[in-house]
């Protein structure tokens, strides 16, 4: 309108509550803070690195916690006293039935619901109920996680953790038993099968124990129990912090130390020590006895083999040895 001063726009009209704002006047502050930094990727919940390790953590949490398995010899120094090892599962029907037969000492047995009326499961549900076992239920889902994916048939059996004795407990039984202590050392025996056959032939031949360091070696779990045949029930296992210094306390009590060696300096049908205080040592395999352990033997003995057979295996070996000292001992004390 012709005259009027004052410029048409965006005028406030009196009497409004609202004042003048500068920009967003603070209502979208929280919006401008923002969330804060962005999570990794395995702190969020749906991305495929959290479920990643939620599995792993799962795993973790079943996965045993300790050392060897079994039963437990009597505690002493030297050695770790009343060291144990992890709880340990026996999985399929032949394998858990073998094992309760076997007198493998267990926790209890997990069965998975609607398994099947087969014999197996039938033989094993008996003998657990004799041994007071408790049975529980154990959906697949969980019998895979508890076994770490293991084939088990619906079936596994939960060993009790094994508690080793120390190397000086088995001097002390054969001195209370008034004989010459016959010990057998392991060195660098991974296969807990071999581990098993090994105290079958101990059992056998009135070995007083079995010494294993504590690295490097097959744990007494539930393969080497079902292998032993039930000789794990009666041959105490040792575990030694240090194999050679093992060796040498022995020394000092005593014992003589024959070590297995193809290139041995002596026949093992014809050790002259045989019927007195000693010790037997194995090596792997593979390389045979470590250079260490070798410098500790007093002796090295050789089994005479076909030269188309480069080693025996360590748990034949040690039975044949254990066989030519007992033969040896029984010789002495026969009239």
């Amino acid at each position: 309108m012709a005259g009027n001063s004052k410029p048409r726009g965006a005028v406030r009209k009196p009497g409004s509550k609202k004042g003048p704002t500068v920009g967003s006047g603070g209502k979208g502050r929280r919006a401008l803070e923002g969330r804060g930094p962005t999570p990794k990727a395995e702190d969020r919940p749906y991305h495929p690195a959290a479920k990643r390790k939620a599995v792993a953590q799962a795993r973790a949490a079943a996965r045993p916690k300790g050392g060897g398995r079994g039963r437990g010899g009597p505690g002493a120094a030297p050695g770790p006293r009343g060291a144990t090892a992890g709880a340990d599962y026996v999985v399929g029907r032949n394998s858990v039935l073998e094992a309760l037969q076997a007198g493998v000492p267990a926790l209890h047995l997990e069965l998975a619901p609607r398994v099947g009326s087969d014999d197996r499961i039938k033989d094993s549900l008996a003998l657990a109920a004799q041994l007071g076992l408790p049975i529980l239920e154990a959906g697949k889902p969980e019998l895979d996680r508890r076994t770490g994916g293991a084939h088990h048939q619906g079936i596994a059996l939960k060993v009790a953790p094994y508690r080793y004795a120390a190397p000086g407990d088995l001097l002390r039984a054969a001195w209370e038993a008034d004989q010459p202590p016959l010990i057998v050392a392991l060195d660098s025996v991974t296969d807990p099968h071999n581990l098993g056959a090994v105290l079958r032939s101990a059992g056998a031949f009135g070995v007083h124990g079995v010494v294993v360091p504590q690295r490097r070696s097959a744990p007494m779990g539930a393969t080497a129990w079902k292998v032993s045949a039930g000789a794990a029930a009666r041959v105490p296992v040792a575990q030694a912090p240090n194999l050679v210094r093992a060796l040498e306390a022995y020394q000092a009590e005593g014992l003589f130390v024959v070590g297995l060696d193809a290139a041995g300096t002596v026949d093992v049908a014809d050790l002259p020590v045989a019927n007195g205080p000693l010790v037997i040592v194995t090596g792997s395999e593979g390389k045979g006895l470590s250079r260490l352990v070798r410098q500790a033997c007093d002796l090295t003995a050789a089994i005479p083999i076909d030269a188309t057979t480069e080693s025996l295996n360590a748990a034949v070996a040690t039975g044949i040895v254990l066989y030519e000292v007992a033969k040896a001992r029984r010789s002495q004390v026969a009239p």
